[in-house]
């Protein structure tokens, strides 16, 4: 009897395992597709700087007219101000965004980067 029950262990971790794994291959698969079109659209005072999709890999440093700068960085999938020349850095200490209408924002760079086209969030709003 005991025989038969480790057997059946293994089998039940076995089961387990190769469904665990074709979960992990189905949201691989459904996150590649939900970024396929996403794009980071940079605004600089409200005017469009440029677009950048998020399945390729970029480093963009943003140079404005008054010596300032912000860089972006997409990486698997997400934006990211990863370098400003802002004062208080709040753009750089912002997670990277990848979902739509996310976005990260630097005031006195008055530079503005929005996902659209992405993948809806599941959180209305968040707050500090």
């Amino acid at each position: 009897m005991e025989q038969k029950t480790k057997k059946n262990d293994i089998l039940l971790i076995g089961v387990i395992l190769v469904l665990a794994l074709a979960a992990y291959v189905g949201v691989s698969i459904f996150q590649d597709a939900t970024t396929h079109n996403a794009e980071a659209l940079v605004l600089i005072d409200g005017e469009e700087y440029g677009r950048f999709p998020l399945d390729t890999d970029v480093v963009e440093r943003i140079e404005l007219p008054d010596g300032s700068y912000n860089v972006l960085v997409i990486e698997e999938g997400k934006a990211d101000v990863t370098e400003a020349s802002c004062p208080d850095g709040i753009c750089v200490n912002h997670r990277a965004v990848s979902r739509q209408k996310q976005s990260i924002t630097c005031l006195p760079n008055k530079l503005v980067v929005e996902i659209r086209n992405g993948e809806e969030s599941d959180v209305d709003a968040i707050t500090n």
